[in-house]
C-alpha cells in the first residue's frame, strides 16, 4: 500500500518524516510527501505517522 499526503492540508510540521523517514520526506514547498510505498517492515510506522498527523493530511491509497 501507499500513503498519500494531501498537499492542501499538510502544514509541513515534519512529524511524519521523524516517525518514518523511509517513506516520508519534505518537498521543495516545505510540505511532506510519501516518496516510497510502505513495506511490510515499516507499515506500522506509516500507520503511526497517519495517526499522529496533527491535521489528518495522510491517508492510505490502495
Amino acid at each position: 500500500m501507499k500513503a498519500v499526503v494531501d498537499q492542501d492540508v499538510c502544514i509541513g510540521c515534519g512529524l511524519c518524516c521523524g516517525i518514518c523517514d523511509a517513506v516520508f520526506s519534505m518537498n521543495d514547498d516545505g510540505k511532506a510527501e510519501a516518496c516510497q510505498s510502505a513495506s511490510e517492515e515499516n507499515h506500522s510506522d506509516v500507520q503511526s505517522a497517519i495517526d499522529s498527523c496533527p491535521v489528518s493530511a495522510i491517508s492510505w491509497k490502495d
